[in-house]
């Protein structure tokens, strides 16, 4: 092949055979070839007719590098800088590749410095590289970004330099490039950079004194991207961190003074710390509290002092809801408290920031109130009954009780106690003591003297002074008692009283039991009652005592019942002679009664155990004696005479003569013997009787009847007799007698 030309021959097998002949294309010629970037040379030439593409070929001594471009102008990359390369080109198209171009030589430019950049203050930038292969100097120049104000530039051989007076938080441009000793400039490196920000302005900081946190604001700074806010004192240092302008310093300790500064941040670096503000929080609660209370009932609060705190407020709250306060510069502070409250007592300190946190709150418990309205009441002679209302604070009472010979102790938890087995008639010291589980008792509690009720009297002696008069003695042990002395039985209550040792009922009831006993009374009280005594009043004498004479020589004595009796013994006593009768009954029958004799009536009431009632009645005169002798004899035709034998000289008689045929009677002249009745009916058969006539008249029934039969036998009259006796059962026939 000649002229540079090539012919390739392709053979196409199963068709029919022929021959084309394909041409590669001329040989290209370089027009020029430079470099613009260090690491790539730009070549130019003229266009080569039935090419496709060319080939770039860059050859450094045995190494070389190639690329395929479709026209003019084509770059080689891929080069190292400030290198001279030959550069050959190729034309292609499908008939192969021509032969490659006439040579040119070129050469790279510098490499671009690597800039390293920072801003060391809020109007600097500082601009640092490497050297640069061949560089025989560097030009750098900076420019906001915004394009705003004027550009800078500076060349130098030097490997780094300074912009000052720049705007601070702004964001510039920068533009770095190395010149070979030709002055020809290689390539060029871009950096943007902002300027470190300014310290903020205006700081302001807002303390919580509740949550102990500060909030701290400023005005905003150009460029700032962060801000942190310090706040340090010579222990600790918090800091936080924030986009805004504004920001929360949390966890700040009481009783501290901080410097607190704040930083602007952004991608360039840190402002420098604003001014320093000064913060003082508010104190810590003060501690070391204590509390003492006086005899006259004040609290003392005192505590230590704390850092920072100005004044001091003590709080002192009761249980009932009541608070006080006291607002004091120094570390003490004065209460008037009152028994039996829970206090509890809180303090604070106080400067410009604000109140202390709350400390410990204290309670203090006072001892409870004295129950000093208590009464006493006496429930019997060797016990008491104390009781009085609840106090406050008190959880337990202790009573206790003393006299000479000891004390006496009661211990319960509700307002009442009872003291037993005290000694009667004896003063105690009375004191109710209160108690607290914290406190413990209050120890100023009053006392009273309360004494006992009166010793139980004790009967000695009952003596019957009379049928219803009784004196009691006792053994008097009680000082200014008085004593009653009680008679109880079915009949009823009777009493006496005396301050001595002895007094007397009357007009006690007869037949009647009692139980005797005593009691004492005094401005203490009431005794027990003694042990009681039984007594027994004398049976009563009947009412009511009748006397019948019931034959001329026995007379039936009958009575009411008396109360307390159990037997009778009744008497009949007259100069003559004496009748008795001792039954358990309400009546008796008392014979050998001399007729026509005053007797005295008495009568003993005698009861179950003995006792006897000694009765006087009125007296008794037992009827006159009935006539003896007592005759008949005729007086005429029709007439009789009844003669008898006077008992007494001055004894006036009643004559009865009792017939079928009628019924006659007569009374003598006082004094005479005899008693004449006329016109007598014969022939029949009649009771004479001859009775001692009585003061009233009355007729007695006692004397014999004496039966006589009257005949009518001529100038004669036969008279039988008979003799009779009548009492209240039967008729006795003592002779039967006739008389002519």
């Amino acid at each position: 092949m000649g002229g540079g030309k090539r012919t390739s021959l392709l053979v196409l097998p199963n068709f029919s055979m022929s021959v084309i002949s394909l041409l590669a294309p001329d040989i290209p010629v370089i027009d020029q070839a430079y470099s613009k970037l260090s690491n790539s040379i730009t070549v130019e030439w003229r266009a080569v007719p039935g090419a496709t593409s060319y080939l770039l070929t860059a050859q450094d001594g045995d190494s070389f590098i190639e690329t395929t471009v479709t026209n003019s102008p084509g770059t080689v990359t891929g080069l190292k800088a400030a290198t001279l390369y030959r550069i050959t080109i190729r034309s292609i198209n499908s008939g192969g590749r021509s032969q490659p171009s006439p040579s040119r030589k070129a050469k790279t430019v510098l490499a671009a410095p690597i800039l390293s950049v920072s801003s060391p203050s809020c109007n600097s930038i500082a601009v640092s590289w490497k050297a640069v292969y061949m560089a025989a100097g560097f030009s750098v120049s900076l420019m906001r970004s915004d394009g705003l104000g004027r550009m800078l530039k500076e060349n130098t051989t030097n490997t780094s330099l300074i912009f000052t007076d720049l705007d601070p938080g702004t964001l510039y441009t920068i533009k770095a490039y190395a010149w070979n000793v030709n002055g020809m400039p290689g390539d060029d490196f871009t950096y943007n950079q902002r300027t470190s920000p300014k310290a903020p302005a205006d700081v302001q900081v807002a303390f919580n004194s509740g949550t102990l946190r500060a909030i701290v604001s400023w005005m905003p700074t150009e460029g700032a991207l962060t801000y942190s806010v310090i706040a340090s004192n010579r222990l600790l240092k918090l800091k936080c961190n924030t986009s805004s302008t504004s920001c929360m310093v949390p966890s700040l300790q009481c009783g501290s003074e901080y410097s607190v500064f704040v930083i602007a941040h952004n991608d360039a670096g840190s402002s420098k710390p604003t001014v320093a503000v000064n913060l003082r929080t508010i104190p810590c609660a003060p501690g070391s509290i204590s509390i003492e209370e006086d005899e006259t009932g004040i609290l003392l609060v005192s505590w230590s002092s704390v850092n920072f705190g100005r004044y001091y407020v003590v709080f002192v709250k009761s249980d009932d809801g009541l608070e006080v306060h006291c607002n004091t510069s120094h570390t003490q502070c004065h209460f008037q408290s009152d028994c039996g409250f829970t206090y509890f007592i809180s303090v604070f300190a106080y400067n410009k920031a604000g109140q202390s946190p709350l400390g410990d709150v204290f309670n203090y418990t006072t001892a409870p109130c004295c129950a000093s309205d208590f009464s006493a009441v006496v429930v019997s002679s060797d016990t008491l009954q104390v009781t009085w209302s609840p106090v406050r604070g008190a959880e337990t009472y202790e009573t206790r009780a003393a006299d000479w010979t000891g004390v006496v102790l009661c211990n319960d938890t509700a307002p009442a106690c009872t003291l037993s087995a005290l000694r009667c008639s004896t003063q105690y010291n009375i004191t109710v003591y209160s108690f607290s589980e914290v406190r413990g008792s209050n120890k100023s509690c009053a006392s009273k003297y309360v004494a006992t009720a009166p010793c139980s009297p004790e009967i000695k002696n009952i003596s019957k002074d009379a049928l219803s008069v009784i004196s009691m003695y006792w053994q008097s042990n009680n000082d200014e008692a008085t004593y009653i002395v009680t008679a109880r039985g079915e009949a009823g209550l009777w009493h006496c009283t005396s301050s001595g040792n002895s007094c007397t009922i009357i007009n006690l009831p007869c037949g009647s039991v009692f139980s005797v006993s005593a009691i004492a009374r005094s401005p203490a009280g009431q005794s027990l009652p003694s042990y009681s005594v039984p007594l027994e009043t004398a049976p009563c004498c009947p009412n009511d005592l009748t006397l019948t004479q019931v034959t001329q020589s026995v007379t039936n004595i009958s009575w009411s019942v008396g109360m307390g009796a159990q037997t009778y013994v009744t008497t009949l006593e007259s100069p003559k002679g004496q009748a008795k009768c001792h039954t358990l009954q309400n009546y008796c029958l008392l014979g050998c009664i001399t007729c026509g004799t005053n007797y005295t009536v008495s009568l003993k009431a005698v009861s179950e155990t003995g006792l006897t009632s000694s009765c006087t009645y009125q007296g008794y005169s037992s009827s006159a004696c009935c006539p003896s002798g007592v005759k008949l004899y005729r007086l005429g035709n029709n007439g009789i005479r009844v003669h008898w034998r006077a008992s007494e000289e001055m004894t006036t008689y009643n004559t009865d003569l009792y017939g079928s045929k009628g019924n006659f009677t007569c009374a003598p002249h006082s004094g005479l013997s005899h008693c004449d009745i006329t016109e007598i009916p014969c022939g029949d058969v009649y009771s004479v009787v001859v009775t001692p006539a009585t003061a009233k008249g009355l007729k007695l029934t006692l004397c014999p009847k004496n039966i006589y039969s009257v005949t009518c036998s001529g100038s004669s009259v036969g008279m039988g007799k008979s003799t009779e006796y009548i009492n209240s059962k039967s008729i006795v026939f003592i002779k039967h007698v006739s008389i002519i």
